[in-house]
C-alpha cells in the first residue's frame, strides 16, 4: 500500500459558480445603476435598501428556525440580500418605514419559503412583493419624487420622513413629489394629448430620449448587465429577446402613429426597463432554462410590458409582466428541451 498517495474522489475540478458568488457578482453589477438611482433621487433609496435587507435577513432567520433549518449556508448565500435590493430599487424614495419592511416580508415568506426556500419558489420574490405593495398600497408606492442631481433630500431628511412622516419645512408628499414619465405618459394619451403636447405640458421632465435622469439610470443598468454578460453570469438570450421584442413592438406603433405612441428609445431608457431585462427577468430560478425557452420567456416579457405600458392601468409593467412569464416558465422548458445527441427526428 502507498501511503505517500493519497486519492479523491470526484470532482476533481473546482466549483467556481456558487450561489454566493453569483448573487455577489450580480449585485456588484447593480452598484453603477444603484448609485445613479440614490444621486437622481436622495439617499431615501438607500433608507429603503437598509431597510428592506434588515428585513429579510431577520425574516430569513425565522422562516429557517421555523423549518428546522441550519441558518448556513442559507443565510449568507447572497439570495436573500439580493431580493431586498431588487425591491428597494423598484420602489419610491420616500415612503414610510413600513412599506420596505411589509413588502421584503411578505417577499421572503410567500415569494421565497411558502414554496420550499431557494430553488423552488415559481415567482419572483421580489416583483411579488413589489406586486403585492403596489396593489395594496398604490398612493405610497406611486408617489415618486422629481429626479434632482444631487437628490431633493438628503440622510437626515429621508430618515425623518419614513419613520415620521414630517419633510423639511412641513412639506406634504404631495407638494414634493411628481409622477414619472410613463405615468405622465399613460395619462396624456388616455386625455388624447399628443406625443408633443404632453411633451409641451411638462417640459422639467421630459429631457433627452426617456426623462431627466432615467436615461443615465437605465444606461449603468445596461452596462451593468453587459459586464454579467461577458462573465456568463447571465445568460444573453432573456435579455435581448425582452428588449428586442419591446423596442420592435414600439417601433411599429411609432411608426404607424408618431402622436400616440412613443419611439423605441423611450421604452427602453425609461421605468425599470434595463433593471428587469438583466437583474430581475434572468432569475436563474423563476425563469426558463433552456436556450430556446429563454428566447421566448424574454419575448414575451417584452410583449407584455409594451401592452401593459401601452393600455393597461400601470405606466411600468416589469413586475407584472415577469411574474406572469414565471407562470409559463416551467411549460415553455418542456416544450424547448434541446434534442439528445443522437436522438432522431420523430
Amino acid at each position: 500500500m502507498n501511503q505517500g498517495f493519497h486519492q479523491h474522489s470526484s470532482p476533481h475540478l473546482p466549483v467556481k459558480a456558487s450561489v454566493r458568488r453569483v448573487m455577489l457578482m450580480v449585485m456588484v453589477a447593480m452598484i453603477p445603476g444603484a448609485a445613479a438611482m440614490v444621486h437622481y433621487f436622495g439617499a431615501g433609496v438607500l433608507v429603503n435598501m437598509l431597510l428592506a435587507v434588515a428585513t429579510g435577513l431577520a425574516a430569513e432567520a425565522l422562516m429557517l428556525k421555523w423549518r428546522a433549518r441550519p441558518l448556513q449556508p442559507f443565510i449568507s448565500d447572497g439570495s436573500i440580500v439580493l431580493t431586498a435590493l431588487l425591491l428597494a430599487l423598484a420602489m419610491p424614495p420616500l415612503v414610510p418605514w413600513w412599506i420596505p419592511v411589509f413588502g421584503m416580508a411578505f417577499a421572503t415568506v410567500m415569494g421565497k419559503h411558502l414554496f420550499g426556500g431557494l430553488g423552488y419558489n415559481p415567482f419572483n420574490p421580489a416583483m411579488l412583493g413589489y406586486a403585492m405593495l403596489l396593489i395594496a398600497f398604490p398612493f405610497e408606492m406611486t408617489a415618486w419624487l422629481p429626479p434632482t442631481p444631487g437628490g431633493l433630500y438628503g440622510l437626515a431628511e429621508s430618515l425623518r420622513y419614513s419613520f415620521t412622516g414630517v419633510l423639511p419645512d412641513a412639506a406634504s408628499i404631495d407638494a414634493v413629489s411628481q409622477a414619472t414619465v410613463l405615468d405622465t405618459l399613460r395619462t396624456g394619451i388616455a386625455l388624447k394629448q399628443s406625443i408633443e403636447e404632453i411633451r409641451a405640458a411638462h417640459p422639467a421632465i421630459y429631457l433627452g430620449i426617456s426623462g431627466f435622469g432615467w436615461a443615465w439610470i437605465n444606461g449603468l443598468f445596461l452596462a451593468g448587465g453587459l459586464w454579467l454578460m461577458w462573465r456568463r453570469i447571465i445568460a444573453w438570450q432573456i435579455p435581448v429577446a425582452m428588449l428586442a421584442t419591446l423596442a420592435a413592438l414600439a417601433l411599429i406603433f411609432w411608426l404607424l402613429n408618431e402622436q400616440r405612441y412613443a419611439p423605441p428609445l423611450f421604452h427602453l431608457f425609461s421605468g425599470a426597463a434595463m433593471l428587469g431585462a438583466f437583474f430581475i427577468a434572468t432569475d436563474p430560478v423563476t425563469a426558463s432554462t433552456t436556450p430556446r425557452g429563454r428566447l421566448i420567456y424574454g419575448a414575451g416579457i417584452g410583449v407584455l410590458v409594451y401592452v401593459i405600458r401601452t393600455w393597461g392601468g400601470y405606466p411600468d409593467s416589469i413586475a407584472f409582466a415577469v411574474l406572469l412569464m414565471n407562470m409559463t416558465a416551467p411549460t415553455i422548458d418542456h416544450f424547448t428541451q434541446p434534442r439528445v445527441f443522437g436522438e432522431e427526428k420523430s
